[in-house]
């Protein structure tokens, strides 16, 4: 554990400022303080995170949430997806404020016209059912919501895993399309109340630190314990205040990574100031938790000792202090070129880190700054500092910089910190998620790139192992990225360079905005017609859920995690986004390259058995099972399934989960689901989300009978037959955690669609 970070082992009260451990003296500890029993078990309202949420609630439960968002947010890799959806279940307009940005606008001619072919449907949806369509290059989607929607008590709904905006008072979420076509439909986002855990904040960061160092670390700490799974980040402490704005929304959407739900923080007049700047206000209020609440953790950070972080490839949770991994060099890179190599799972495939070290230091590639954690106006003007009078030389490495959004690149220009940063040697680029997604900035084979953005997960930068081609990424922060350049690629923490860390004020100029954006809410054209190019093309007819389910298993997935990266990967994939055939081509291609065709095996297999051309010897090994003896092959629905250990982790793009549905997947099997957007997906997909205790009683290839399915999906759940039909019958069970009414229907439906046109 890192000294400046410490997890409480127990719950919390929050008694006007101090902590009171929820353990056996603390009814003694609060009643000397005047609480009372009734008090303390109401304390549970007190967070800022219970107020906004009960703000938003239209169940009448403070225990089963339905929640009803102020605005929402998609990119050009899912609205096109969401708004299908949501046409083919009867959407007449958007009912609140939904912003369609294009910064994952892939910059290439993989697919012919199709990115901007999407991009015109972008705008053609916004144009007849009320939108905001925020065109290519102008702003990556949480910044332009951060400058434009952002605000105290909020809440936004987003298809982008990092919809962060808890450090503008915002509890934002990023799900899957399913979620955001229900609101789009009048409908709710219905969820259990989360649980809560205090992030507090003491001290201030050294000269040298940024937010990313602040987020490594909690990401490092918290990832793989679990400690906040689907629970919501509240932050507080008396810390805040030595933050800058900037540093707070950086360190805020990396919270994205902890597998939070979603997070939340106290504001003050820095908040209130950026939101001024902004012409906005009027959204500003103070958030602070009530002089009682009680959190189910307390995360306490001491902000004084942070250091330079580093993530090395492949996650953003396998973080160190770079002077520790500097002090070890040899032993870290090898420990995670041998992780590497188990997630590639090719043995002619590596990443050779160690050959990199260069008289006891690290050489580096190439560094990036950009997105909506590193291309904020701070993190930028602060990396220009440091870099005044060097240069990363005229070898190998490169620097990159994408600022977040126009604004922020006409404050840069207008400080003159874009020309600052040319004269270094450093590219500046327009607003783009690329190198967040595999889009921009492709490393070399074999390189190692530094990057101030969200992810580092494999093949996420745009390499391909599958045709031999492997590079890793390393997250770090701005401000050591600058550092390192300015040292010639070696890798170098800020704190060992002398600059001046002052940022001046910032200037909020939106006429770039006025110019170019279009906004619609409120007066759509209800009756004209959506721009479909010749790529997009509506979601296929999925059949309803059977009576009794066959299931064969497509891939066989035992690595301790699996990312939405492996199910679907981003980069030049995204292109086929509109495309629901065409994108399920690439599912699991990187990780499991036969499952599309086994998957198809399987749907032909299903197409033969409503043609009455069932496999006779297969429903004799059903008929086998207790019970089933009268099953033909009318009362059998045949369809394919993915086991893995932990899947999920990662985006909130729901064609992770729809792809395999294409493909005629009918559920996952899994020991746990790594985040509560993907089992999301599966459920708006119509696939039953299996969970398994122990190992897994079958292989690849296996047959697994759930019979009397429909039926088991209106039980408790805890306890579903289910037969490996091998040589011999195997009977195990299976079970899915808790199901809304509304998520048993949708599954017994098929997904989504088929329950809203029910």
């Amino acid at each position: 554990m890192l000294e400046s970070i410490k997890c409480s082992a127990s719950g919390a009260y929050y008694l006007r400022g101090q902590w009171v451990p929820a353990d056996a003296q603390a009814p003694a500890a609060l009643a000397a303080a005047g609480v009372t029993a009734e008090q303390a078990g109401q304390a549970y309202k007190g967070t800022m995170a219970y107020g906004i949420l009960t703000a938003h609630n239209t169940s009448g439960s403070d225990r089963d949430l339905r929640i009803r968002f102020d605005a929402m947010a998609s990119h050009d890799i899912t609205f096109v997806g969401i708004i299908q959806t949501a046409r083919a279940s009867g959407l007449e307009k958007f009912p609140i404020p939904y912003v369609l940005t294009n910064c994952h606008n892939s910059l290439c001619a993989v697919g012919g016209t199709i990115n901007e072919d999407d991009h015109r449907f972008g705008l053609s949806a916004a144009k007849k059912y009320g939108g905001i369509f925020v065109p290519p290059h102008m702003a990556v989607i949480h910044q332009y919501m951060r400058e434009r929607f952002a605000g105290c008590g909020k809440m936004i709904l987003g298809s982008d895993s990092h919809t962060r905006y808890g450090a503008l008072g915002t509890m934002a979420i990023g799900e899957g399309g399913g979620e955001l076509a229900k609101q789009l439909l009048g409908r709710t986002y219905d969820v259990a109340r989360p649980g809560v855990v205090a992030i507090c904040l003491t001290g201030a960061l050294p000269a040298g630190c940024g937010p990313h160092d602040v987020a490594i670390a909690l990401v490092g700490e918290l990832f793989k314990s679990g400690y906040v799974k689907n629970k919501v980040m509240e932050f507080v402490g008396p810390g805040i205040a030595s933050l800058r704005q900037d540093t707070r929304n950086a360190i805020d959407a990396m919270t994205t990574e902890t597998t939070c739900l979603s997070s939340i923080w106290e504001t003050d007049e820095k908040t209130r100031q950026f939101l001024t700047v902004h012409g906005r206000a009027g959204d500003y209020k103070p958030l602070h938790p009530a002089d009682l609440a009680y959190y189910d953790g307390v995360v306490s950070v001491d902000l004084s000792k942070i250091r330079p972080m580093i993530a090395l490839p492949m996650h953003p949770s396998n973080a160190f202090p770079i002077e520790e991994l500097n002090a070890n060099l040899k032993d870290i890179l090898h420990e995670c070129e041998e992780n590497v190599q188990k997630l590639v799972g090719r043995s002619d495939v590596k990443l050779d880190l160690c050959s990199k070290i260069e008289n006891g230091r690290l050489r580096v590639d190439q560094g990036v700054i950009a997105g909506c954690a590193g291309g904020l106006f701070d993190s930028i003007y602060e990396a220009a500092s440091i870099l005044k009078g060097h240069t990363g030389g005229c070898g190998d490495y490169a620097l990159s910089v994408y600022p977040g959004s126009q604004p922020i690149m006409m404050e840069l220009n207008r400080t003159g910190v874009l020309t600052d940063l040319m004269a270094s040697g450093a590219t500046i680029r327009t607003a783009f998620c690329g190198p967040c997604f595999g889009a921009g900035d492709v490393p070399a084979n074999g390189a190692l790139s530094i990057r101030h953005t969200t992810r580092n997960f494999p093949s996420r930068e745009g390499s391909k192992p599958g045709s031999g081609q492997l590079a890793g990424v390393a997250l770090m922060d701005a401000r050591s990225i600058a550092a390192t350049t300015a040292n010639g690629g070696i890798l170098t923490p800020a704190t060992e360079v002398d600059y001046d860390p002052t940022v001046p004020e910032y200037h909020y100029d939106p006429s770039s905005y006025e110019a170019r954006v279009y906004q619609g809410f409120g007066h759509g054209d209800y009756d004209a017609l959506l721009k479909l190019g010749p790529n997009i093309k509506d979601w296929p007819e999925i059949a309803p859920l059977g009576d009794n389910l066959l299931l064969k298993v497509a891939s066989y997935i035992t690595d301790p995690v699996t990312t939405t990266d492996e199910l679907i990967p981003s980069g030049e994939t995204s292109s086929y986004r509109s495309n629901p055939l065409g994108l399920a081509e690439f599912t699991l291609s990187r990780k499991d390259p036969a499952y599309v065709g086994r998957a198809k095996a399987v749907q032909a297999e299903e197409a033969a058995r409503r043609a009455g051309q069932g496999d006779a010897a297969l429903l004799a090994k059903i008929r086998a099972v207790p019970g089933c003896e009268a099953l033909t092959w009318d009362d059998v629905q045949l369809a394919s399934t993915i086991f893995a250990v932990k899947p999920g982790d990662g985006s909130a793009r729901e064609q992770a989960a729809s792809c395999q549905r294409v493909l005629g997947a009918g559920a996952n099997i899994v020991n746990e689901y790594a985040t509560k957007r993907y089992r999301s997906n599966l459920i708006n997909w119509g696939m039953l989300p299996f969970q398994l205790n122990g190992a897994a009683p079958f292989g690849l290839g296996d047959y697994i009978l759930i019979p009397h399915v429909r039926e088991a999906l209106k039980g408790d759940l805890q306890n579903i037959p289910a037969y490996v039909l091998g040589e011999e019958m195997k009977p195990f069970a299976l079970y899915m955690a808790p199901l809304t009414s509304d998520e048993r229907e949708i599954l017994a439906d098929g997904c989504l669609i088929n329950y809203y046109k029910h």
